[in-house]
């Protein structure tokens, strides 16, 4: 077997030191340690705690504000094939509600199985069946914030970390919705004023997976 070349075992070895600098920043977030902490109790199916509550926290961090500030809620995301009801996916809220409302803080957990049957009713733009969490968290409007964790320290960056720590905002080739991207990229900027906001154009010729 031949050797990989030494500048790709130096992208894994900063691609790790990331992942380990992630993780540690997104449990600076009280309230992303107590729903980790309680990952038994929820028992959900490919469950991965997603989004906003993780690179917000981040961007927090970088500001030199409170982890917590400015986020909204807190997303779970699961994928559960044999229930994609509506009804199915309410009684899940409930019982997440059940383990976790005595946070204080709003958490929505999203059968991803069932995302393309509402997608364009809501946002205005197709969105084609998944076939797992991960599908779901690589699909997020802006790469930067396309991140997941698990308990154990687990992470999953399918376009990486660097633009999340960098700030740099683009679109996903995958979900190429100007009209959303830019509300999204613009709603991120008015928080967190030193983000940088790529150009649609120059945005799909640039991305690609980091890893």
């Amino acid at each position: 077997m031949q050797d990989r070349h030494p500048e790709d075992r130096l992208d894994e070895r900063v691609d790790e030191r990331l992942d380990e600098r992630f993780h540690a920043d997104i449990l600076q977030n009280r309230h992303n340690r107590a729903i980790l902490d309680r990952w038994e109790a929820l028992a959900l199916p490919d469950c991965w705690l997603v989004a906003g509550c993780l690179f917000q926290t981040v961007w927090n961090l970088h500001s030199g504000r409170e982890p917590t500030a400015d986020i909204n809620d807190y997303d779970l995301f699961y994928f559960n094939p044999s229930d994609v009801t509506d009804e199915g996916e309410r009684r899940v809220q409930a019982h997440v509600d059940a383990v976790l409302g005595d946070l204080g803080v709003t958490i929505e957990a999203t059968n991803q199985a069932r995302v393309h049957l509402w997608y364009e009713d809501y946002f205005g733009h197709p969105y084609a069946p998944l076939a797992s969490s991960k599908a779901g968290i690589e699909r997020f409007l802006v790469p930067a914030t396309c991140v997941g964790v698990r308990p154990g320290g687990e992470v999953y960056a399918p376009y990486g970390l660097a633009l999340l720590y960098a700030g740099d905002l683009r679109i996903n080739p995958l979900t190429p919705h100007q009209d959303l991207y830019e509300r999204k990229a613009a709603s991120y900027q008015r928080r967190w004023p030193w983000l940088t906001v790529q150009p649609v154009e120059a945005a799909l010729k640039a991305t690609g997976p980091a890893r």
